[in-house]
């Protein structure tokens, strides 16, 4: 058995057109590919709630600040299809340049507001990018439903926005993050790290559930955090981008953890970025 595999728009629409007129429910991932057991949560969930289930697999240029990540960004398209295998999806959009940015394409989707904190603030045109090609994947597979994982929170909360701003008349679901049993975040770019880092980088988490019960206890988050990034650069990872707690509605910064909340972190670990987020518990 084998997953079909679309290259063309042409080819998508012919598919999607038919699974329409048929009056079936359409759920798209969209991914870059290498995908873990956190892209396959985000497949079941799609399989469990719509009939058709597509998962994209497209590398977007337009979401690199660097030439040389995206030159290194893991490549497994053979390995990924047969991971989809057991699912029954019906298909994967894996297109070329060509189909999502045709020749002349001048178009760019911005959100305002909550794209110039966090990993948007470290990576300038990050989530023009981001909004961009997923506005143009929303729109090329007329699907019902997207599933996107909350490891990426800010990417999540920035699709979902541009979604409703944009009318696009699509569900955008967000999953739990999927963690390996020593707690570190499943992501692609986990295949680059060193065994000795790959051992290292869970301390993140540990730092970070840390900080997440101290702020549930009613502790400010300014004397948790110069602690925090301490432990963190004492861990191994340097060039901590930011340590942060925040608020889950706006994105915007909090010393207590007085309102649904999420600590942010990102930093480098031998030449990987790594970045995570947790619930916080209002404080008692």
């Amino acid at each position: 058995m084998t997953v079909p595999i679309l290259r063309t728009l042409s080819a998508l629409r012919s598919a999607t057109r038919e699974w329409h007129a048929a009056g079936e429910t359409i759920g798209v991932v969209p991914t870059m590919g290498a995908l873990h057991d956190g892209h396959l949560s985000l497949v079941a969930a799609a399989k469990a709630s719509c009939d058709r289930v597509i998962v994209t697999i497209f590398v977007n240029p337009k979401q690199f600040n660097k030439a040389s990540d995206l030159a290194s960004y893991p490549r497994t398209e053979e390995d990924d299809a047969r991971k989809l295998v057991r699912f029954d999806v019906d298909g994967v959009y894996a297109p070329d340049v060509s189909q999502i940015y045709p020749e002349g394409f001048c178009t760019n989707v911005s959100v305002a507001g909550m794209t110039d904190v966090l990993c948007g603030a470290h990576r300038p045109g990050h989530f023009d990018g981001v909004a961009t090609v997923v506005t143009k994947l929303f729109t090329q597979t007329s699907a019902d439903k997207a599933f996107f994982g909350e490891k990426d929170f800010q990417q999540l909360m920035v699709v979902q926005r541009m979604a409703r701003d944009l009318d696009i008349p699509i569900e955008v679901v967000g999953c739990p993050t999927i963690r390996e049993e020593d707690g570190l975040a499943m992501s692609s770019r986990n295949l680059l790290l060193s065994d000795r880092a790959r051992t290292m980088a869970p301390r993140m988490n540990e730092i970070m559930q840390e900080a997440a019960t101290a702020l549930s206890q009613g502790v400010p988050f300014d004397a948790l955090q110069a602690t925090a990034l301490s432990r963190l650069t004492g861990a191994g990872f340097i060039d901590v981008d930011y340590f942060e707690l925040r608020s889950c509605a706006t994105l915007s910064l909090l010393d207590h953890a007085s309102e649904p909340a999420r600590l942010f972190a990102a930093a480098w670990l031998a030449g990987v970025r790594l970045i995570d987020n947790i619930d916080v518990p209002v404080a008692r």
